[in-house]
């Protein structure tokens, strides 16, 4: 047995080396990975990694140059600033893929919350739970991950202190004589890449912006045309209308000028004109820009509604501790019943406060007795026809009604059929329907061409409702304003869309139109390519002043 025993020692001898080895290459890869992976997952490809990093050549040489002594502290340093790294990078990709822009060190923090209360909605308690602990856990792994590559490789290049200095040498020859003619693999990706300490810069200058935001902000909130008018002049050219203001969750302008969405979305507008027209009613359409994309709707309903432009949650916070007048306040000091009909709260609402509503029903308290489809509490159709029944049909005072509506909130499946008004009762029919069996997430990793059939079929549905609602309801001192909070997520949209939403006005009184006249906006429920486009916090006061004495 004896004789075998120095081929033993051989042998684990081998294994050591081949598994240091690969810890080895590990930890090369993990550094590579933080120093060259992209930040937009379009862009996240195996070109992406076939380039030189300036950043990694510098970090060498110090290793180099450094003391012994010093060399383990300052990587640590490095390590533990490479896990920093790559975790906003992920942060940066799952932003970019749901709100089309960058997470925001100083001012995202608070939408972490909705975003898992979106999970818990979707896909249950479990999904949000898994989701929670999954961040808890990646995130301080990644830092001791990359930690304990940058001091293995730190220990690597002094045991190869030559072998280090002449790679450094080849590689920097081959950044400099590609980053001169600008060489590139892709696109998007040059083969001498800086794109590390590129990123952090962006983030650094994103960081001294948003500490500065709330300033900025404070000198913004100041100005306020119609903060001390008298409700005897307020909305004078309105006196007796119930006006509803309807937000149609994710409707963009993707949905009426994408040539995939744009037909189909395109038909029901037309058909909805010709159906309003049959029934006396003329409507007018435009575009607003909204201050967010893919998501945060209560970014956009606060924009709106306060004539601030509120493009984070810093803002929104904000405005809600102060009283700048809102639509709602500024209907309920001109002596309309202003309530706010909010199906998508499922919690305590303080905030709600703030916008001036008399009356708030929550989703509690709409009184449904039907099954969730998915994301929405309930379909479009119920809520409108228990606001019908709660306040239009109680009301001896004109109504002001703002309601956000939730049946095309991501994902887009299922879809709930329209049904007879007189059958909706308390929503006990819509158990019958189909209630969808693909999972949330599906919304990410499902075939495109589907998800955006899906998403064009729920705005289908959300239109006709309110076509349906107001040929059912309407009358002449109906006057209806619906548009959308914001575009859909990116992979409906794709790459460089717009943040523009139509908006539309309904009624059956001419002279509501003609207050609105001098807006130009087009005939119709539809927008044409040439539609004006306003700001969505520009919308407030030339509401109020085109219809004020």
């Amino acid at each position: 047995m004896e004789l075998f025993a120095p081929l033993r020692r051989v042998g684990r001898g081998r294994v050591r080396r081949i598994a240091a080895g690969g810890v080895t290459a590990l930890a090369c890869a993990l550094v590579l990975f933080a120093l060259l992976a992209p930040n937009d997952l379009d862009r996240l490809s195996p070109l992406a990694f076939l380039r030189v990093p300036a950043e990694g050549l510098l970090g060498v040489v110090l290793f180099l140059v450094l003391p012994t002594r010093a060399r383990r502290g300052v990587a640590v340093l490095v390590g533990v600033g490479l896990g920093l790294l790559t975790v906003v990078k992920i942060m940066d990709m799952g932003f970019d893929a749901v709100l089309h822009r960058p997470f925001d060190l100083v001012l995202d923090w608070p939408l972490l919350a909705p975003a898992v209360g979106y999970v818990d909605a979707t896909a249950g308690p479990g999904g949000a739970i898994a989701v929670v602990v999954g961040a808890v856990v990646l995130a301080p792994a990644l830092l001791v991950l990359t930690t304990l590559s940058a001091l293995r490789l730190t220990r690597l290049v002094a045991r190869h202190r030559l072998g280090a200095a002449r790679a450094v040498a080849v590689l920097s020859v081959v950044w400099i004589t590609a980053a001169i003619p600008g060489a590139r693999i892709d696109p998007d990706a040059p083969i001498a890449s800086g794109s590390a300490a590129a990123f952090a810069l962006d983030h650094a200058r994103q960081v001294r912006a948003g500490l500065l935001d709330h300033d900025k902000f404070a000198e913004e909130a100041v100005v306020d045309r119609f903060r001390d008018t008298p409700g005897t002049e307020l909305l004078t050219a309105l006196r007796g209308k119930d006006v509803i203001v309807a937000f149609v969750e994710s409707y963009g302008r993707d949905a009426v000028e994408d040539p995939e969405l744009a037909p189909q979305v395109g038909a029901v507008l037309d058909e909805g004109t010709r159906r309003l027209s049959d029934a006396g009613y003329g409507s007018r359409s435009a575009f607003l820009t909204s201050p967010t994309t893919g998501g945060g709707s209560w970014l956009a309903q606060a924009t709106l509604l306060s004539g601030l432009w509120i493009d984070n949650q810093q803002r929104y916070r904000t405005l809600v501790s102060g009283d700048r007048l809102t639509l709602g306040a500024a209907f309920e000091r001109a002596r309309w019943r202003s309530v706010g009909v909010v199906p998508g709260i499922t919690y305590a609402w303080p905030e709600g406060e703030f916008f001036g509503y008399r009356s708030i029903q929550t989703a509690e308290d709409l009184g449904y007795h039907g099954p969730r489809f998915s994301y929405a509490t309930m379909p479009d159709q119920y809520t409108l026809a228990a606001f019908e029944r709660s306040e239009r049909a109680q009301a001896d005072e004109p109504v002001m009604a703002v309601i956000p509506l939730v049946s095309s909130h991501a994902p887009w499946t299922p879809t709930p059929a329209l049904i007879d008004w007189a059958d909706v009762g308390d929503g006990s029919i819509y158990q019958a329907m189909h209630t969808g069996d693909r999972p949330a997430e599906a919304i990410f990793n499902g075939d495109p061409t589907q998800i955006r059939a899906d998403y064009r079929r729920s705005i289908e549905y959300s239109l006709n409702t309110l076509v349906s609602y107001v040929e059912t309801y309407g009358d002449n001192d109906l006057v209806l304003v619906f548009l959308g909070d914001h575009q859909p997520a990116k992979i409906v949209t794709g790459d460089n869309a717009t943040w523009d939403v139509p908006i539309t006005i309904v009624t059956r009184d001419q002279a509501v139109l003609n207050r609105v006249s001098p807006w130009n906006w087009d005939a119709g429920l539809k927008p044409g390519p040439h539609a004006p486009v306003w700001p969505m916090n520009t919308f407030r006061d030339r509401f109020l002043k085109a219809f004020g004495p």
